[in-house]
């Protein structure tokens, strides 16, 4: 049984997927919604969390500024296939 964090509406959390790294902590994320945002990785995933090109990850539009976002999850291996079997990957091909 995997255990797998899904994104939350209410938080306005979205699912997207790594396309480049851009230095500094900062990633281009394509996410599910359309739009390729500046995606920002927040300082308590920054040390712990290795983030690569084409993983999925968790991000958060900033409210002022749609084009950005923060990064507060990375999805592993099997959750991505979880993901993927239970329907949440739908229209984004992987990079």
């Amino acid at each position: 049984m995997v255990r797998v964090r899904t994104p939350r509406k209410d938080k306005n959390e979205i699912l997207g997927i790594v396309e480049s790294m851009l230095g500094s902590s900062r990633i281009r994320v394509r996410c599910l919604d359309g739009k390729t945002r500046m995606g920002r990785i927040v300082g308590k995933m920054k040390k712990r969390v290795w983030v690569r090109e084409g993983d999925v990850v968790i991000v958060i539009p900033w409210d002022f500024q749609d084009e950005k976002a923060e990064v507060i999850w990375r999805y592993t291996r099997p959750q991505v296939e979880w993901l993927r079997k239970k329907g949440f990957l739908e229209g984004v091909e992987e990079g």
